[in-house]
This record gives structure tokens, sequence and C-alpha cells, in this order.
């Protein structure tokens, strides 16, 4: 292990970092809308979207990543659609991501108590008050660890934008080796990178379930 190599490396990583959590970040709020979207159709059964919801669905959960990537990225050049890596991987991870959030969503939304929604309706609040004031809080706090896994898992799968060209870690990493034979350096700052991004995001997502948990939301 060389410790002079890691520090002259450590501005080329960080720099990766901060593309990877860019990427991560607006993958996750992306996706959070999206999800929540198709779940407000999967719950309450519109005649024409509940079906497109559904099917998107399914066909972002058993479709991997990767194929997705390459079809943004490869594929749309066919039809005269050009666009860059970090578009495509954007796309891609919002696509993969509203799929999950959407079932997360959709679970909490449907876990809500309906003496609860009646009970809304009984003092004259209209049907987005009741969703915007009674659903949504409860829902929200019941799919917050499921949300939260999601959005984790999201990160990672940042990982798999490299074989696109998106100079985020994953990418760095194997340059790295492929160029310097720094297998130990390189992974080791790969290994430290990732718990940087990801460890304040989990603590922060646990503080936000205890805190909920002292709300009851959800009890």
């Amino acid at each position: 292990m060389s410790w002079d190599y890691i520090a002259t490396a450590m501005p080329q990583f960080a720099h990766a970092a901060l593309i990877t959590l860019v990427l991560s970040l607006l993958a996750i709020i992306l996706s959070l809308i999206l999800g929540l979207f198709c779940a407000l159709c999967l719950s309450y059964r519109y005649r024409v979207l509940s079906p497109l919801c559904k099917g998107y669905v399914e066909l972002s959960r058993n479709t991997p990543l990767l194929i997705q990537l390459f079809f943004l990225y490869f594929g749309l050049t066919k039809l005269g659609i050009s666009l860059s890596g970090f578009v495509c991987a954007v796309i891609g991870l919002t696509f993969l991501g509203g799929a999950y959030m959407a079932e997360s969503f959709r679970a909490g939304i449907e876990a809500v108590s309906i003496k609860q929604i009646e009970a809304g309706k009984s003092l004259g609040l209209r049907p987005c008050q009741v969703f915007y004031h009674i659903v949504l809080p409860q829902a929200c706090a019941i799919a917050l660890p499921s949300l939260g896994a999601n959005g984790l898992f999201l990160v990672k799968e940042t990982s798999v934008v490299s074989a696109i060209a998106v100079g985020e870690l994953m990418f760095v990493t194997k340059d790295v080796i492929g160029m310097d034979y720094k297998t130990n350096e390189a992974l080791f700052l790969l290994v430290v990178f990732y718990l940087v991004i990801l460890l304040p995001l989990s603590w922060s997502i646990g503080w936000l379930e205890r805190k909920q948990r002292r709300a009851a939301y959800g009890h």
C-alpha cells in the first residue's frame, strides 16, 4: 500500500465522489417525485394512468439497470436522440428508483386507516385536502424505512453508470487500476469515499425514523 500515491490520487477521487453525490441526489429527488405520482395512480386506480404505471413498475423492476442505460446511451442514438452519459445516468437511475419508490409509497398510502379518511371527509375536507393533511403525512412516515433503503440502493447503483463513461467513483477506480496498476490503493479510496457518502445518509435516515417514532406517526 503506497500512502504517497493515495495522497496524490485523493483529489481525483474527491472529484469523482462529488459527481457520484450530485448524481445520487438528482436520482433520489426525481425518483421520489415519480414514485409518488405512480403510487397515487396505483392506489386510487385512475382509469388510464393506473395500467400505465403498473406496466412501468413491472418493466423497471424486472430489467437490469445496465440494460436500461445501454438503451438510453446507445439505443436512442439510432433514433437520432443523443444524450450525454450523465443525463442518461440520471434518467436511468430515476427510471429504476421511481418504480421502487412507487411501491413504497403505495404500501404507505394503503396502510392508512380508512376511518381517518372518513373522519376527514365528515369534517368537510375536500379529497385533495384529505390526502394532503391526513393520508400523505402518515403514508410517508410508514414508508420512511423503505424509502430510505431505496435511497441507499440508488447511491450504490451509481457504480453501474461507469459503463457509459460517467466519471464517478467506480469509473475512476477502474481507470487508476488500468493506468497505474494501483489496485489496493484504488479499492481503498473507493471504499473510503463510498463510506463518506453513505454513512451520513444512513445516519440521517435513522435519525428521521427515530424522530418519526417519537411523533407516533403510523401507529
